[in-house]
């Protein structure tokens, strides 16, 4: 019974962070995803032309497609708006990286695997289940608790 209180007590301490957890993971994604979207842009016919060797349908359409949503999602996961919705496709790009690029190389970061990706979507599928948390818009803007 001692044990039991004592986790209690300890989850309610714990549960104190939760929301600069949350905050921290969305700058550290945020930040993951802003230079491989600059990237983009900075060469997106480059972009276009690789997308294109690796069988990707409409090679163009889709590197903007991934440039812009890539950028979109910084921004918005910095500031913690619409952070499960900008979530979702994040976490598509995510898996088109993991079967285009990585997926061959095995699972270790070393060898360009899917590690990280992976990382990178558990995550934002954290995001999508939890939300941004309180140090953000969406709790701002749309806290179910002021409704």
């Amino acid at each position: 019974m001692y044990f039991h209180s004592l986790y209690m007590s300890f989850t309610r301490v714990t549960e104190y962070f939760q929301s600069i957890v949350l905050f921290i993971a969305r700058l550290i994604i945020a930040y993951g995803f802003y230079e491989p979207a600059m990237s983009k842009w900075n060469d997106i016919d480059s972009v276009a032309q690789w997308f294109g060797s690796m069988g990707i349908p409409f090679p163009t359409v889709n590197a903007y497609m991934a440039a812009s949503t890539e950028i979109l999602g910084v921004g918005l996961l910095v500031l913690g708006l619409f952070t499960r919705l900008i979530s979702l496709p994040l976490i598509v790009i995510m898996l088109v990286a993991i079967f285009t690029v990585h997926l061959d190389n095995g699972f270790s970061a070393g060898t360009n695997g899917f590690e990280i990706p992976l990382y990178y979507m558990i995550f934002l599928m954290i995001f999508v289940s939890q939300g941004a948390g309180k140090f953000s818009l969406d709790n701002i803007f749309f806290n179910k608790d002021k409704a």
